[in-house]
C-alpha cells in the first residue's frame, strides 16, 4: 500500500519543490486569508509552475488547495488559477455544500477535514463518505482550524476505518510519525507546523528525516515495506 504524504503549509516555490523531490506525494496551500501560512491563487500557481514534471506535463505531486468556510466561487478560481487538483475543505462545510461543490468541480479531489476533540466526533463521518474523496482528521484547537501543532488520541482511531480513504493530522513529526502509524491505519498523512522553521518556511532537514523515518516503516508483522511514494 502506497502511504499518501501531504506537506501542507508550502509557501516558496524552491521549497515546493524540494518537499516533492524528497518524496511529498501531496502538497497543500492554504487558502483562508486569516492563516499566517496564506498564499495567493497567483503565488500558488507560481510554486506549482516550479514542480518537477511528469511525462504528461503535469507536476507529479497532488496541489491542493485547504480553503476554511470558503463560497463556492472562490474555490473555483482558485482552483483554476492555481492549478490544482484537490480541494480540502478545513471548516464547518456541510454535506450539502461538499455534494455542490462536486457538481462544480466532477473531476477535482474533494478532501473533508474533521477537527476531532472526543471520540464522539467521529460520529460525523459517515454523512460525509457519499460526497468527498477522502476525509482528514485533525485536532481540535478552539481558535485555529488546523496547523496547531496538536495531536490526536490515535489510540482511539485503532479501529477507526471509514468508507473512504482518509488522512492522520494534527502534531504528526519526524519523531512521532511511526508511533501514530503503528496505533492508526491511515491511508495518507499531513504535516504541516512539525517540518517548519516558522509558519509558512518548511524545514527540509525535517522533511529528509521524515521521509527517512517512513522508509523502515513495515506494514504488516511479515515485514513487507511500505512504500511512501517517493519521487525521481
Amino acid at each position: 500500500m502506497e502511504l499518501r504524504v501531504k506537506i501542507c503549509g508550502i509557501t516558496k516555490p524552491e521549497q515546493g519543490r524540494s518537499i516533492v523531490q524528497l518524496g511529498a506525494t501531496a502538497l497543500g496551500f492554504i487558502c483562508a486569508p486569516a492563516s499566517p501560512r496564506y498564499v495567493s491563487p497567483e503565488q500558488i500557481a507560481t510554486i506549482v509552475s516550479a514542480l518537477p514534471l511528469a511525462v504528461t506535463g503535469e507536476p507529479i505531486s497532488d496541489r491542493i488547495g485547504v480553503f476554511v468556510n470558503a463560497n463556492l466561487e472562490d474555490i473555483c478560481q482558485t482552483v483554476a488559477i492555481g492549478q490544482l487538483n484537490g480541494v480540502q475543505l478545513h471548516g464547518e462545510e456541510s454535506t450539502e455544500f461538499c455534494a455542490r461543490l462536486r457538481q462544480r468541480l466532477p473531476a477535482i479531489e474533494i478532501i473533508k477535514a474533521l477537527r476531532i476533540r472526543s471520540e464522539s466526533d467521529l460520529s460525523q463521518v459517515d454523512a460525509y463518505t457519499e460526497w468527498v474523496d477522502a476525509l482528514l482528521l485533525d485536532a481540535y484547537d478552539p481558535k485555529l482550524a488546523g496547523g496547531t501543532g496538536k495531536t490526536l488520541d490515535w489510540r482511539s482511531l485503532q479501529k477507526f476505518q471509514p468508507g473512504c480513504p482518509w488522512f492522520l493530522a494534527g502534531g504528526l513529526t519526524p519523531a512521532n510519525v511511526l508511533t501514530a502509524l503503528r496505533q492508526t491505519k491511515p491511508h495518507g498523512i499531513d504535516l504541516s507546523s512539525g517540518v517548519e522553521h516558522a509558519p509558512g518556511d518548511k524545514d527540509l532537514q525535517q522533511v529528509a528525516q521524515l521521509f527517512k523515518q517512513l522508509q523502515t516503516r513495515h506494514i504488516d508483522s511479515g515485514g513487507q515495506r511500505s512504500t511512501v511514494g517517493s519521487q525521481p
